[in-house]
């Protein structure tokens, strides 16, 4: 599991950085959170699949948050896509999407199903190796963040071992899932001498624009990463609150309250050239904290 920044600035393109937009990669599908524009270039020059991507999370309707999406579903499609594609995001953006549409005459070559985010937090995606949940932050405009968990897919089969004990490959799957596997004698083969523990579950929680505040606290306790902004520093601390922004040092001890494994900053204002200057004020207080660079993908 991989978070690839393809944005990380906020409100406008500066200093070669680029507008909100992140893919999360976890058992070959790939799932985009923001589209701020350019999202699209950013997506072909990384080496990003996003022909046949399923799922997109918008945070909230600033335009740095999902300018890009137009572009990509119309490039979707012109690509002669045909699988179907999820798009979660605030109710007035269906609205918009289809006015768009209508004006320039463009029909979906593939199944287009909108998802309005609701209020409060809730389950949006289920499937067998992935869940989405979002919980809302505190932004001008109604913001959620998202929870992105990798499910385990079980226990590590070892295929040498189950062979040598004569077990038929018709069972494996039973065994991934911690069956033990009785022979035609009777006798029990314990599953743990032919399997070995999977991979643990993993979380990534990401943080969308919001003001310092711990009233979602509960939804990133414990995760392995958590992408929080940080428009400013602390010495516009005061510019931060009024424009329901974050600054480095807040994103640090949401973190540390949090408990997470590790800080991952972004959405930096166009103020700052140097971004390793956020880094520098988080670690004070939460060590194990990345400025996040684009372009790079940044492991679970």
């Amino acid at each position: 599991m991989k978070v690839t920044i393809l944005g990380n600035n906020s409100a406008l393109p500066a200093y070669g950085r680029n507008p909100t937009a992140q893919v999360v990669s976890l058992y070959g599908q790939e799932i985009l959170i923001d589209c701020g524009e350019g999202a699209q270039s950013r997506m072909q020059q990384f080496g990003i699949r996003w022909r046949h991507m399923e799922h997109i999370y918008i945070s909230h309707l600033h335009g740095d948050h999902y300018y890009g999406i137009f572009g990509l579903l119309t490039s979707m499609s012109l690509l002669g896509r045909t699988t179907p594609l999820h798009l979660y995001a605030h109710a007035p953006l269906q609205q918009i999407i289809e006015d768009m549409f209508a004006i320039v005459a463009t029909e979906l070559s593939y199944p287009f199903h909108f998802h309005p985010l609701p209020e409060g937090p809730a389950l949006l995606t289920d499937t067998k190796l992935f869940s989405v949940h979002c919980f809302p932050v505190e932004h001008r405009i109604p913001c959620l963040g998202f929870l992105v968990t990798r499910k385990t897919r079980g226990r590590k089969l070892l295929p040498e071992q189950a062979a040598a004990f004569g077990i038929p490959a018709y069972f494996y799957d039973r065994l991934k899932l911690g069956e033990d596997y009785t022979d035609k004698e009777g006798r029990i083969i314990q599953n743990e001498l032919v399997t070995e523990a999977g991979p643990s579950p993993k979380r990534y929680a990401y943080c969308a624009d919001t003001i310092h505040t711990d009233s979602f606290l509960e939804h990133i306790r414990g995760v392995d990463l958590l992408y929080h902004e940080s428009t400013y520093l602390s010495d516009n601390a005061e510019r931060a609150a009024s424009r329901y922004h974050s600054t480095a040092e807040q994103a640090a001890l949401i973190a540390k309250k949090a408990g997470v494994k590790q800080l991952l900053l972004g959405h930096y204002s166009s103020k700052y050239r140097d971004i390793t200057l956020f880094q520098k004020e988080a670690a004070s207080i939460f060590p194990n904290v990345i400025a996040s660079q684009e372009g790079l993908a940044y492991e679970l």
